[in-house]
Formats: structure tokens, C-alpha cells, sequence
């Protein structure tokens, strides 16, 4: 069954735009975050950790967790019910949520869902690398009981939103970094004797956020080539002594047609050979 769901997904991305209406990114994406996002507003790292990567850690677990489906119309999202048969893997999970999405929301393929939700699942695991990389720096600030208060108050400062933010991206030269600490140094009154400290520590912090950040984003990228690969090759296999057309016409005949293709006067099955003979041109430009 999982081999046969990851074929189907990928042959979706040949099937011809004409047979479904346009595709409605807003409503893919609200299908899919019901599935990847829940709790997003609270936990800027759960599309990584629900549908990007294990390494990103496990989604916390709360009474109050609401996914984004609560308030809406439930005709564009993966209900409470049906997330229970959700994998806990989080690259099966993203597999699941593309199929059962895709079912919702009509004229979208595939690729719609590669080239519009795949960035929004880095980001979140950007910010996953960024906020672990902060945590660790924190922890180690506080083991220095005397100088906790001086750190803490000038790291705040220094991550501000208007300033360098939380992933040190507006400080990535030196001279902006340098400005922004002058001034979070002054504001904190009291703090002379441990600026130098503190400096090396944020300085550190910074280069390591900014490096981690690429590397995280190089991960995703070669980990997202690699997937795209495998599926190729299933797709390629399948089209091996015309299998993918002759399961295509036995599941329309078994699922779509009055008779399933049983009665040959009626023309079932060359009607099914017709709706499944976008396949046939998937497996000619697979060759």
C-alpha cells in the first residue's frame, strides 16, 4: 500500500491540468497545514517536526493544542478523526497529507504542492536549527550565575525584532552587529565588567546561527532531491510492461464503472482506457 500510494503521487505530476479546474494554493495549504501544522502559532517548528524532519524533535504534546482547522470550514482540512490514521514519521505524515489533500482539493497535482508548501516546511525547520542553537546558548549563560542578569538583559535586546531578531539575520556583518551591541550595552546600566564576556558569547552565537541556518536549508534541499529521485524511479518501474495503464483502467473499471468493465458491448472499458490515458503519457516522457 505505501508503495502504491508514493507511485500514485508521483504520476500525479504528469496528469494533464485540464481534467480538474485551478488549483486553489490557499486551500492546499490549509488542507495540508491541518495535517503539518497544528499548534503553528505556539510552535513556529511544527511543519518541520510534523512533516519535514525527526531531527527537528517531537511536536509538544498540550490540552490547549488546537490544529488550524478549528474555527473554519472543515471542507478544505483533515478532520480530528481522520489525523488519527496520520503516520508518525514525519516523511510518511508529508506523503499521507498530499494524498488525502489532494483528494479535497480539486485541480491541484503534486508539483502544487512541491513548489508552494515545501518552503514554507524549510522555514519551519530553519527556525527549528535557529531556536535550538538559542536555547543552547541560554542554558549556557545561566550556569554563569553572576552574570545571568547582564547576559540575559542584552540578549533580549540584542534579538529584538528591530535590531539583529532571533536569527542574528539582520546582523550578519560585523558593523551592524557592532552598532546594535554599543547600543544594547549602554542600556544596560551596571553591566561594564562583563561586556567582553558577553560579546564573545552573542558574537559566537551569531556565526553559528547564520552558519547553521545554510547548512539546516542545504540538508532539506539534498534531503527533498533525493525523495524526488526515489520517486522517478518507482514511476519509471511502473511503467514497465504498461503496469501503470493496466491498474489505472482495473480501478476505474472497479470503482467508476456500472458494470466494472465486465460487459463488453457497453464500452466501459474503452472509456477507462481513455481517463487513464494520461499514463500512457507520464510513461512516454519517463522514457
Amino acid at each position: 500500500m505505501k508503495t502504491r500510494a508514493l507511485f500514485f503521487s508521483s504520476l500525479l505530476l504528469f496528469a494533464p491540468t485540464f481534467v480538474y479546474g485551478a488549483c486553489s494554493v490557499a486551500n492546499l495549504t490549509r488542507c495540508l497545514d491541518s495535517v503539518c501544522a497544528i499548534n503553528i502559532g505556539a510552535n513556529p517548528a511544527a511543519r518541520c517536526q510534523y512533516c519535514g524532519s525527526a531531527s527537528a524533535g517531537t511536536p509538544e504534546k498540550s490540552t490547549a493544542m488546537k490544529s488550524v482547522s478549528a474555527g473554519t470550514s472543515t471542507k478544505y482540512i483533515i478532520s480530528d478523526k481522520e489525523l488519527k490514521k496520520a503516520p508518525k514519521d514525519p516523511g510518511q505524515r508529508y506523503v499521507w497529507a498530499t494524498e488525502e489533500c489532494l483528494k479535497k482539493v480539486s485541480g491541484c497535482t503534486a508539483d502544487d504542492v512541491t513548489d508552494n508548501y515545501d518552503s514554507l516546511i524549510e522555514q519551519s525547520c530553519t527556525a527549528a536549527g535557529i531556536s535550538a542553537e538559542m536555547s543552547n546558548l541560554t542554558a549556557k549563560m545561566n550556569k554563569e550565575k553572576t552574570k545571568t542578569e547582564c547576559s540575559n538583559e542584552i540578549e533580549t535586546c540584542m534579538i529584538a525584532n528591530n535590531r539583529c531578531t532571533a536569527g542574528y539575520n539582520k546582523c550578519e556583518s560585523d558593523a551592524d552587529f557592532d552598532k546594535y551591541f554599543s547600543e544594547c550595552g549602554v542600556a544596560s546600566a551596571g553591566c561594564d565588567s562583563f561586556l567582553a564576556e558577553i560579546r564573545t558569547n552573542l558574537t559566537s552565537a551569531r556565526n553559528s546561527a547564520v552558519a547553521n541556518a545554510d547548512k539546516i536549508l542545504q540538508k532539506i534541499v539534498n534531503a527533498y532531491k533525493t525523495a524526488r529521485e526515489q520517486r522517478l524511479a518507482s514511476s519509471q518501474n511502473s511503467c514497465k510492461n504498461n503496469k501503470a495503464v493496466t491498474d489505472c483502467v482495473s480501478r476505474v473499471c472497479k470503482n467508476n464503472m456500472p458494470n466494472q468493465c465486465k460487459v463488453k458491448s457497453e464500452g466501459e472499458e474503452s472509456i477507462a482506457m481513455e481517463l487513464c490515458k494520461f499514463y500512457e503519457i507520464a510513461c512516454q516522457r519517463l522514457k
